[in-house]
């Protein structure tokens, strides 16, 4: 049993894919730690003061996708919030530096979801070889449609980001016998030499790649790493994935690139405005695959997630050292 359970904290739950009403081990843990417990009442990302009013007087906050601007973070600190702790391993949509200035914890949930959205990333680039959501959808409708796809197998796959979804992504193409390509500015030598995976530059990357997958997280550097100038530069009919975050890519660019046959196929899962506008050019295209940022929503990775996130705030609130706290990133 965790210490200090009689402080009555609050608590707040924003991740859409936590069921308030489930009885794993985790919440019951979580409910015991916490004398009053609220959950996302919308079913999406949270932001500004649709965000704000459920965090005001909270300690701690289970965080999704949610926006934790400045302003936001700024004025539920004064209100007693001691704790952001990220249910995913990303940390792009909180601000750090208020934050920091606060004296607000930041945590984050590195490994929980790899594998699940490794298997995402690599079913999407399967589905958009092969279009297999428009032929599954017409052959439903009564059609016997024809569509000349592409092979995986022994192709070259470029890897952009070798972190552990990064390198889920490369077991599992070296289960195709792909040539795998990878960029980082840090690469984990020992993992590539053991696997074969080539260490090159992103402009090489790009022109040689015939499947190119995003595992990036998004700041000023890699907003857009995926630009028209870029894409101008793929190989012909190349396969472009994204799990990550869709401001790596521009949205804009990439339609044009697919509607001139640059590029052979798009899957996402991860938007520059989410959910994405309905009027997005991209739905009209065949060889675009899109998912609703689940690479997580598995399972495993959900229970990893919440296992981790809670254990996270938990370690905060009672005064113990986090391992996963941001700050201890340098």
């Amino acid at each position: 049993m965790d210490k200090n359970t009689n402080k009555n904290y609050k608590v707040l739950v924003t991740p859409t894919s936590v069921n308030p009403n489930a009885k794993s081990p985790t919440m019951a843990r979580l409910r015991a730690f916490a004398g009053e417990l609220t959950f996302n009442p919308t079913g999406r990302p949270l932001g500004g003061r649709a965000l704000s009013e459920l965090l005001r007087g909270r300690d701690g906050v289970v965080a999704g996708l949610d926006d934790y601007s400045g302003d936001v973070i700024r004025e539920c600190a004064a209100t007693g919030l001691k704790v952001i702790s990220r249910y995913g391993s990303g940390y792009d949509n909180v601000d750090i530096g208020a934050a920091r200035e606060c004296g607000v914890a930041v945590c984050y949930t590195p490994g929980a979801n790899a594998e699940a959205v490794a298997d995402l990333a690599f079913g999407l680039m399967l589905c958009a070889a092969r279009r297999l959501p428009m032929l599954d959808r017409r052959t439903k409708a009564g059609e016997w449609a024809r569509s000349i796809g592409t092979e995986l197998y022994g192709k070259t796959i470029g890897i952009v980001g070798l972190g552990a979804v990064g390198k889920g992504v490369a077991r599992r193409a070296l289960g195709f016998s792909m040539r795998v390509l990878a960029y980082d500015t840090m690469l984990d030598l020992d993992f590539m030499r053991a696997n074969g995976i080539v260490a090159v530059a992103f402009g090489e990357l790009i022109a040689a790649s015939d499947f190119i997958t995003l595992h990036l997280p998004l700041n000023s550097s890699t907003r857009h790493i995926i630009n028209g100038d870029v894409l101008g530069a793929v190989k012909q009919g190349a396969v472009l994935i994204n799990t990550a975050r869709g401001g790596l890519i521009d949205e804009a660019a990439a339609y044009e690139a697919l509607v001139s046959g640059r590029l052979g196929g798009l899957g996402l899962d991860a938007y520059e405005q989410e959910p994405p506008p309905a009027a997005s050019p991209l739905f009209g295209l065949d060889n675009v695959v899109l998912t609703p940022h689940t690479g997580a929503h598995t399972v495993e990775a959900t229970g990893n997630l919440l296992e981790m996130s809670v254990a996270n705030l938990i370690d905060v609130l009672s005064g113990r050292p986090c391992r996963n706290t941001v700050k201890c990133i340098t």
